[in-house]
């Protein structure tokens, strides 16, 4: 075990990964030092983790470091809602034909895909599977070809489905109880087609909704 005053054993990082974030895989120089409690599957380790994430991530330690990661991919998806949702609304040619030629919006005209661009490879990061002298951890989800992040829709992946729905529901203005039901008709597999029924729903009374679903449960039972 490490002294008290050293961080606990760095993991094992690809040569491909050398000098990346484990959690979004930007560019980073420091770590985070995970220090095991009695309930943590896996024992103390140091993972290496850019200034952002490494100050999420001592926010959110959790019970395990794959629970922090979920925790941090969560923390970085509210904090680049507005970027992320330049995708959602506009293709890389729409803001390129655009006419934002102004002072105020020739700025954003230049830069909004590459801040998207970013703000996706970071949500869509996966890191790598943790070993520390060549030993795997057990528990790990890369382990069984299962990664963190289990949902994606439109290129973008999301650490769990309501992430997706609270994600579209901000980016849209859409009514996220109702987008939520919907999802939950339809299941996942249906996401897109959820997101085309609350807009073209949107708006309408919540008596209105109960009305929609009620029909669209009784054409599923068909």
């Amino acid at each position: 075990m490490p002294e008290a005053n050293q961080p606990p054993t760095l993991v094992d990082i690809p040569f491909d990964k050398r000098h990346l974030c484990w959690f979004c895989e930007e560019p980073c120089n420091l770590h985070l030092s995970y220090w095991r409690m009695p309930h943590t599957p896996h024992p103390s380790l140091s993972v290496p983790a850019c200034s952002e994430c490494l100050k999420i991530a001592k926010q959110q330690l959790l019970t395990s470091i794959w629970d922090c990661r979920e925790a941090v991919k969560d923390q970085l998806m509210a904090r680049y809602q507005k970027d992320l949702a330049i995708g959602v609304n506009w293709t890389e040619q729409e803001l390129q034909e655009s006419e934002f030629d102004c002072k105020i919006f020739g700025g954003f005209k230049k830069s909004a895909w590459m801040m998207y661009q970013i703000a996706k490879q970071r949500m869509n990061a996966k890191g790598w599977p943790l070993s520390i002298d060549g030993v795997v951890l057990e528990n790990d989800p890369f382990q069984f070809g299962k990664a963190s992040l289990d949902f994606e829709f439109d290129g973008l992946q999301f650490t769990h489905l309501t992430q997706a729905i609270k994600h579209y529901s901000d980016a849209m203005a859409l009514d996220n109880g109702f987008l939520t039901q919907l999802v939950t008709l339809l299941g996942k597999d249906n996401f897109g087609h959820a997101i085309k029924l609350a807009r073209l729903n949107n708006g309408v009374t919540k008596t209105m909704q109960q009305k929609i679903l009620a029909e669209l449960m009784e054409d599923l039972d068909q």
